[in-house]
């Protein structure tokens, strides 16, 4: 266990699994793009650690808003990944998360029809793991492989609660990632894999159970995480016949900093080369976390560099893969970094209490609507995948979706054209502070005019300061649950100020 293979000694192994699985199989199979996503609102850990009179760990974490879940964020992920990418060329989805919005219901089906992805694709939902990004990478990459697919959208994201007062609470964060495998010989290759199963108690949470349980803390991570990570690390590099020095990233998850270091100390590995997983800033955001690092660490090497990740979780997956000149960032797109340059602090524990929804607030004005299956089916290209429609004879474009144009009178003649990747400004606005609820008392009714459509949107805006909207602001549009009625959740289109970076 404390041996790690050297480049000159791969073990009899080593061959099969590049002949089967390697670089030379998976030479056409790579990624050619990757996306993140991290809510705007951040929670210093010491405000935690204040209204409990307990220690802190020290940063911040990652909150996402109340009208935000593991969808809607990975919706954002998703759209960071395909900027510059023909979403028509997607093939299929796959969505990873241990906190899908719906326990029967497949949350990548619904990811798919709020990017505007053609019908005609496979999606899948992979849940119940911490690794559930990777099993979902894996089988992206086993996908394109095999010719089942050429392009495979990976996402996972995650919105997880520990236990109130307990170092979950603290360190859990919100986020999204997104990984787009396809064919391109300047993507990132898959060198070798190792996966593994432990039917271990370390981590888990019933189905009726809203907080994530955990067994004592030393034992999880010296008893399940360190030698099932180590070994996985280990196995992984002697498939490849790489040594652990010449790994230029290597991206850990699911194990506590403390843990990761000792394992990083122990392996010989440089430490300029253990990629920053972002727990100090965004927190662990459990299946989102590998993809999360794996993203940034293929944009900090060279082509030819070795990215190796290890996702914990049930078990290991180990990814040894080769950098390309693909995939870099692209005019547009966003990442960690361009999402973490936009934030807005919590004031309050309580603040972060009701954006949970873990608190019952006063509420607000209720929505005068009677949601329906059938109607969300009938409203779907608009109120789901954010399509207008363009009038063909005189031009004009009407959000929502109109049979019957309001300038020239045709009827029946427009084209469907997608309005969820434009940008655009406030035309109108107010400001209502007694419709909103109790920790959102104040809320902004906008009608936003898209730059490049001219088609104006009536909604809500979110992630913003009311007070500082103001006519002509730029804004971009963002996908979020609306409310719960019939039984089932509502989402729609709002808009919000445009975060860093970007389009």
């Amino acid at each position: 266990m404390d041996d790690y293979p050297t480049a000159g000694n791969p073990t009899d192994a080593t061959s099969s699994s590049l002949g089967s699985q390697g670089g030379l199989a998976l030479e056409n199979a790579t990624i050619v793009s990757t996306g993140a996503y991290v809510p705007v609102l951040r929670l210093p850990r010491d405000t935690i650690a204040q209204a409990w009179g307990r220690g802190s760990l020290g940063g911040e974490r990652a909150v996402a808003n109340h009208d935000e879940d593991s969808l809607t964020m990975a919706v954002e992920a998703a759209a960071d990944c395909l900027v510059g990418i023909d979403r028509a060329s997607v093939d299929a989805v796959h969505f990873a998360s241990t906190s899908a919005p719906y326990r029967e219901k497949q949350t990548a089906s619904l990811l798919a029809a709020a990017l505007d992805l053609r019908a005609e694709i496979a999606t899948t939902d992979f849940g119940n793991s911490l690794r559930a990004g990777t099993n979902a990478l894996l089988a992206a990459f086993n996908a394109v492989k095999a010719g089942a697919a050429e392009s495979v959208l990976v996402v996972a994201a995650d919105c997880r609660l520990g236990y109130p007062r307990s170092d979950q609470e603290q360190a859990f964060g919100d986020a999204a990632a997104a990984v787009l495998v396809g064919r391109s010989a300047d993507g990132a290759a898959l060198v070798a894999s190792y996966s593994s199963c432990n039917a271990m108690m370390d981590v888990w949470r019933k189905d009726t159970d809203s907080y994530v349980r955990t067994w004592e803390d030393r034992w999880v991570q010296t008893v399940a995480w360190s030698p099932t990570v180590k070994t996985a690390l280990t196995v992984a590099l002697e498939r490849a016949g790489i040594a652990i020095g010449a790994i230029d990233r290597l991206v850990l998850s699911g194990g506590s900093p403390a843990s990761q270091s000792r394992l990083v100390k122990s392996s010989g590995l440089p430490a300029d080369a253990w990629q920053d997983n972002f727990t100090h800033s965004i927190g662990d955001t459990g299946a989102a976390h590998a993809l999360l690092g794996l993203g940034e660490a293929l944009q900090a090497v060279a082509a030819g560099g070795i990215v190796t990740v290890v996702s914990y979780g049930d078990g290991a997956d180990a990814l040894v893969l080769r950098a390309g000149a693909l995939p870099q960032p692209v005019t547009g797109q966003r990442g960690i970094e361009g999402f973490l340059a936009s934030k807005r602090e919590l004031p309050s524990y309580q603040r972060y209490l009701a954006a949970r929804n873990l608190v019952d607030i006063v509420p607000g004005e209720p929505f005068r609507l009677f949601p329906s299956a059938t109607a969300s089916w009938r409203d779907e290209p608009s109120a789901m995948r954010c399509r207008a429609s363009r009038c063909r004879v005189c031009g004009t474009t009407a959000f929502p979706i109109q049979r019957v144009c309001y300038t020239c009178h045709s009827k029946d003649e427009f084209d469907e054209i997608r309005l969820s990747d434009q940008r655009g400004t406030v035309f109108t606005y107010s400001v209502d502070t007694l419709a909103g609820r109790g920790d959102d008392p104040t809320i902004v009714q906008t009608v936003v005019e898209m730059d490049e459509s001219k088609a104006r949107v009536y909604g809500l805006m979110t992630d913003c300061d009311p007070w500082q909207v103001s006519v002509g602001m730029p804004v971009e549009l963002a996908f979020r649950r609306m409310y719960e009625g019939a039984g089932f959740y509502n989402y729609f289109w709002k808009c919000r100020p445009i975060r860093g970076g970007g389009k």
